[in-house]
Formats: structure tokens, sequence, C-alpha cells
């Protein structure tokens, strides 16, 4: 990096915190600071969930994959997102916004006490809370790694620079200003990612061109869709794992579809990522591929090599701006996270560990987000010192083995009880399929794979807990019904399509009468 490359990161840097300053304007109260207040138009929402499920793991964990194995990094990630998308526009989008409109919930976890009971909602959040943790520190060290390569900075100083950034303007502005910076950290991606295609391209004259690169004998097997570890069975266990991550079961993408003003909205935002997760991709991976005939990677998984090609391919000012294109899928996603386990703790947890937080007036419950939004944020660069040590081991590990494998007995109670068909599964199947999710994830991971020769393969890893989860919900549901009226006049206001069909009822999980009892 020269000088022009730093006064772009530094540029890049100084207008996110200008964005976080303006939104603050916007931000009265806690309606506002997690949902928006209801208030942010389809396509904004559509670009927001698409970009906050992107982060640096693209261009280190993914990258190497692209390298070692080739299309498949497309094959098994970005297109089960776009198609489990697809799905959920129609199935979860718009029965999660009506979780605001009409249960005047700002958390997403927020109504599963009254759907399920206080100790399935908090067992749930505590979880999801631990688990985001993880998520988010495998972020910065990705990012961390990628800092490292242009400039020289150590893992820590990377992980500290962006967190501290981060920090600034997603807490001081909350949803609006993550859905903001996102929209320019789109249009940063776009420049930079067609900046490294046609770069590539350009280069691939060299070597047989766009067509007859792939007989080269340094892309073997890269035009395979499933290859390696990735296979059929990883491809299906994907797929449903996304169908519920990126739907909602995560957190932060179901924010999105609450901060449309209406069920319609919510799914037209839905339709528009899945698009963006179908297409886009493709721009940015097609470089990945092409990696190994450009550059020898240093990292035995490849996690350096679009790095060291982005070095060698592009000229000063455009490299500056891939950076921060690095950057700026980290941030979207880490800062989104960020918000959504403060409306968590804020709106779920605060008001049962504390009785003075269930009267907390909207300032309270305001500077109560943004300071759980800072200790989110530094307990996850914490753990981001950790990534590649004997408990986390690499990136791509934490992200593919901890986050897929753990996020489905969390994400099933929570979205399959959206839905009319599980309207006769009730507390004890909810607790009981997320507590044998997990028990899975760490007999699969530790225990059975102690005891396997070479290991228990990556694609029974990830599937395992959730099949587990999926199957004791539904199965418990028919043996031990528990649809109470209660429960069912819940599920009946989520999906019934008349808006005036409904009334609202009070908010669930939070204050009574202080901060948030209305949000929409």
């Amino acid at each position: 990096m020269n000088s022009l490359d730093w006064a772009v990161l530094i540029g890049y840097f100084g207008v996110m915190v200008a964005i976080g300053v303006w939104s603050h304007k916007r931000v009265d109260n806690v309606s506002d600071f997690f949902t928006a207040g209801g208030k942010m138009p389809w396509w904004l929402s559509g670009i927001s969930h698409h970009m906050s499920g992107y982060s640096a793991v693209m261009f280190t964990g993914y990258a190497g994959i692209a390298y070692t194995y080739g299309v498949t990094s497309f094959v098994t990630w970005s297109f089960p997102i776009a198609i489990g998308i697809a799905i959920g526009s129609k199935l979860f989008a718009p029965r999660i916004n009506r979780l605001r409109s009409r249960l005047h919930v700002a958390s997403p976890l927020e109504y599963l006490k009254t759907r399920y009971d206080l100790k399935t909602q908090q067992a749930l959040a505590w979880s999801g809370i631990l688990l985001k943790i993880v998520d988010v520190g495998a972020k910065w060290a990705a990012i961390a790694t990628l800092l490292s390569v242009f400039t020289g900075v150590s893992l820590n100083q990377g992980i500290l620079i962006t967190g501290v950034v981060t920090g600034i303007y997603c807490t001081i502005g909350g949803l609006w200003a993550d859905a903001l910076t996102e929209l320019g950290q789109f249009v940063i991606q776009l420049l930079a990612g067609v900046a490294m295609f046609v770069a590539v391209v350009v280069k691939l004259g060299d070597y047989g061109g766009f067509f007859g690169v792939w007989d080269r004998p340094e892309l073997a097997g890269h035009e395979k869709p499933l290859v390696g570890p990735y296979g059929t069975v990883f491809l299906l266990a994907f797929l449903f794992i996304k169908l519920f991550e990126y739907n909602g079961g995560m957190l932060n993408q179901a924010q999105r579809y609450m901060a449309t003003p209406n069920a319609k909205e919510a799914e037209r935002s839905a339709r528009l990522s899945a698009v963006l997760w179908l297409v886009w991709p493709l721009v940015l991976f097609f470089p990945m591929w092409m990696s190994p005939l450009l550059v020898d990677a240093q990292k035995p998984d490849g996690s350096d090599s679009y790095a060291l090609m982005t070095e060698q391919l592009l000229p000063h000012g455009l490299l500056g701006l891939v950076i921060v294109g690095f950057f700026s899928h980290t941030m979207a996603m880490c800062s989104s996270d960020a918000n959504a386990i403060a409306a968590v703790f804020t709106r779920d947890v605060a008001p049962v560990i504390s009785a003075k937080a269930r009267t907390w007036s909207e300032r309270s419950g305001l500077i109560s987000a943004r300071l759980t939004t800072v200790v989110f944020l530094a307990l996850s660069m914490a753990v981001a010192t950790q990534v590649n040590s004997p408990t986390f081991k690499d990136i791509i590990t934490v992200v593919i083995k901890w986050v897929a494998g753990l996020m489905g007995p969390i994400a099933i109670p929570m979205m399959l009880g959206l839905l009319r068909p599980f309207r006769r599964s009730g507390p004890t199947a909810a607790l009981t399929s997320w507590a044998a999710g997990l028990l899975a994830f760490w007999l699969v991971n530790y225990p059975i794979d102690w005891n396997v020769e070479g290991g228990v393969p990556l694609q029974y890893q990830v599937s395992i807990p959730l099949a587990v989860s999926l199957v004791l919900y539904i199965l418990i549901g028919f043996l031990k019904p528990e649809d109470t009226a209660e429960r069912l006049a819940v599920i009946e206001k989520i999906n019934t399509d008349d808006d005036s069909a409904a009334a609202p009822v009070p908010a669930q999980g939070g204050p009574a009468d202080g901060v948030g009892a209305r949000v929409d």
C-alpha cells in the first residue's frame, strides 16, 4: 500500500463515522435503534439484508476453498443461500415482519415468551448471543488477516482498528446507520469487484483466455460443482441451514424484514436479496477460481491467495478500493450482528435478570442498547484473538463447523414456531430439540470425532445437529401437543394476510410500560 491507498482507506473510515453521526439524529427510541421504526424501504432493506451476510471470510476462508477446489465454493455457499432466501421470502419474511407490526416487538426472539415460555426464550437468547460472539470473532480475525497482508500490522492491531470504527458508527446510529453504510458498502463492493474481475480476465489472455483457461493443469478439477469434503450431503445440509440462518435464524437478517413497513415489503426485500446472492457472488468468485494460475498461496489453506492476487494485479488507488471492499463486507456483517444481539439482550434478557430494566424509560433503554452493542463488540474482538488457537482452529472451521453446526438447534424453534403446521410443538419440543441438537454437535465434533479414523466428515458435523433438532421438534409436537389458546392466537396473528384482521397485542419479553412498549 502507498499513500493513495491509505487515503482511500482512511477516507472510507471517515465516511462510515459520518454516517453514524447523521443516523444518530434519526434514532429517538429503541424502535428506531433496532428496527428503524418500521420505515425502511424494501430496496434498502434488501441490499442491507444481502450485505449483512458477507464478511472478509469470503476473501480468506472461502477464497482458500476456491483456490483449492474451484467452483464448489459458489455451489455450496452462495447458491444455497440464494435458494434459501427465495424460499424464505414467502415462508418467513412476511411473518417476521408481522412480529413488529402486530406483536410490537423489537427483538426477533421477543415473541418466544408467549409462543413457548420464558425458559425457552432465555435458552435461545443466551445460546444465540454466545454463538454470535464466536461468529463475529471469526469475522474480525478474517479482516485482520487481510489487513496484515497489505499493511504488516499485527492480527490484534487489525482487530482493534476495525472493531473500534465499526463500534462508533453502529453504536450511535443503530439499524439506520447499519443499512445506510451497507448501501455505501454495496457500491464500493460493486466497483472493487468489477475492477478485480476485469483485471483477472485481462490477465487470462496469457493462459488461453476466458474459456480455454479451464484446461490448465493448475485448475484441474476446479470446474466440478461438488468435490472434496463439499459433497451432496454437505450441499443439502447447507441448504437447510441457510434456509433458517439467512431468513432470521442468526437474528440480524430478521431485523431487515422487521424494518420494512409491512409484510409485502418484507417479501420484496427478501426477493431482492435472493437475486443478489445468486448473481453477484459469481463476479466475486471468478478471480478466486483463477487464483492458482496467478499466485502461490503462502498459507496451507490458501486463505491469503486473494489478497496476494489483489496486490499483484491492481494499481494503487484501486488496490485501496478493494481493501476498503474487504472492510465493508466485515463491518456490514459485524455491525448488523451487534445491533441484533443488543436487541436480544435489551429486550429479552435484561428484563428477566433485572427488575429495574422492566421500567426503563426510552432514554434509559436506548443507553442500554448502545452499551450492550459496545460490550458485544468487545467480547467478539477478544474471541477473535483466539482464532487459530487449538480451541477454535482456523477461520473457515469456525464459520462452517461452529456456526453452521450450532445454528440449527437455536434457529429451528424460533423459525418453525412461526408456522401453522408446527403449532402443536410447544416448550417441551422447543427445549428438547435445542438441548439435543447442542449435545449432538458436541458428540460428533469431539468424543465421536476422536474415535473415528480420520475424524467425522465435515458434512455430518454440520448436518447431524440440525437433523436431530428438526426431527425431535416435529416428533415431540405430535406426541406431546402444547397448542394452548394463547399460543395459537400468536400464531394466527403472524399468519393472517389481512393486516386489519389481527389486533396488536402487547410486546412480550420487554418492559411493560417503559422502553419499547410500542415500537411500530
